[in-house]
């Protein structure tokens, strides 16, 4: 009997597309508070699977092993959360003479005005020093919502640990059922693909935290050398905020040049961090990355740019975390299939073609 396949239009399959689009977006934003965690707890879980696969060769019960790695990712996470939060709740403290820091700036921007061009402002006058103590105390004290806005409710930071749990407990069941659903396909190239996955998802954020230890050094040896107060905690923000592109080291340079423009004497210790700044992040963009990282998300520029966008949009800081990592996982889903392997040429880099050289010989044949 001859099999028939359905055809559609070229104009449906595009609208098709559109509405898949559409819904998907929807559910993505409803669905932000369950989503968010869910897809955290996988990350960690894929994190610490080879924890959990060399406790499992000593014959450690795979209940065991899910929470030994649990305890592992609790205890860093709560310490890296804690440090953060006591030194910017200390911040208020080293605010208290920024009003006569500013007025002092001011007096002499005003006589450098006044001699130069001849404006005479009286900027000092009008400087209200109360507003900004007021939104610095008040924006302080406010790290923690910020951090559970990033990870979408208090549920969800409970949901964490849980899905991560389960994700360690169950996942050959979910190999199974991903060699389910490719029926079609060889078994073997199935569960080899999965592997892939979880080795590039796993490359990629070893990959980056060893980054993230290389700058967070840097940073804070530049940072204690100009003579940055909190330098430990400034180099280690700048360093985690990295794993936002593009955005992350902006947010990570602004905040130690402001604090140093407030709290310093010299007016020179913001422009050398600035300087220091983007020496270190000209090494990590050349050096650093490509050489520990390497190709291992392997996604153009600009989907990684269009990425971050929609995932900020949609989840925010949480969501431009994940979507690189998950944009990653995609590519390499799409490529199974014959159907969605253009979605993975469209995520993916541009490959170079090298074109055959026309030997002397030939040209001269001709």
């Amino acid at each position: 009997m001859e099999k028939r396949t359905f055809y559609l239009p070229p104009y449906l399959k595009a609208l098709t597309v559109m509405l898949f689009i559409i819904v998907l977006v929807y559910l993505l934003v409803i669905g932000k508070s369950l989503l968010v965690p869910l897809f955290m707890g996988g990350f960690f879980a894929v994190l610490f699977t080879p924890l959990s696969n060399w406790l499992e060769n000593y014959r450690v019960p795979r209940v065991v092993t899910g929470v030994v790695s649990l305890l592992l990712m609790i205890g860093i996470v709560v310490g890296l959360v804690s440090f953060i939060i006591a030194n910017v709740v200390s911040f208020a403290n080293d605010f208290e003479n920024v009003s006569d820091r500013l007025t002092s700036i001011l007096i002499q921007l005003e006589t450098w005005l006044a001699s130069s061009f001849g404006v005479n402002e009286k900027l000092a006058e009008k400087f209200n020093s109360e507003v900004i103590l007021n939104y610095i105390n008040e924006n302080s004290s406010s790290i923690s919502a910020f951090a559970l806005n990033a990870i979408g409710s208090l549920t969800g930071l409970i949901l964490i640990p849980i899905f991560m749990f389960f994700f360690l407990l169950y996942r050959d069941h979910l190999t199974q059922m991903m060699v389910k659903i490719y029926a079609d396909k060889d078994p073997s190239l199935v569960k080899m693909r999965i592997i892939s996955l979880r080795k590039l998802v796993q490359n990629y954020i070893s990959g980056v935290g060893k980054v993230m230890v290389i700058l967070a050094v840097l940073n804070i040896t530049a940072y204690s050398v100009i003579g940055v107060e909190h330098a430990i905690f400034f180099g280690l923000l700048g360093a985690i905020l990295n794993i936002i592109p593009y955005i992350g080291p902006l947010i990570g340079v602004i905040l130690p040049v402001v604090y140093s423009f407030l709290t310093m004497d010299s007016l020179l210790a913001p422009v050398f961090v600035l300087i220091s700044y983007q020496v270190i992040q000209t090494l990590e963009g050349n050096f650093l990355t490509p050489k520990i990282v390497g190709g291992n998300v392997n996604l153009n520029a600009f989907m990684t740019f269009l990425g971050l966008l929609i995932g900020g949009s949609i989840w925010g800081v949480a969501g431009m975390i994940l979507v690189i990592p998950t944009m990653a996982i995609l590519r390499e889903i799409f490529e199974l299939s014959e159907s969605t392997q253009p979605f993975a040429l469209l995520l993916g880099e541009e490959k170079t073609e090298t074109k055959p050289s026309t030997s002397t010989d030939e040209i001269e044949h001709d």
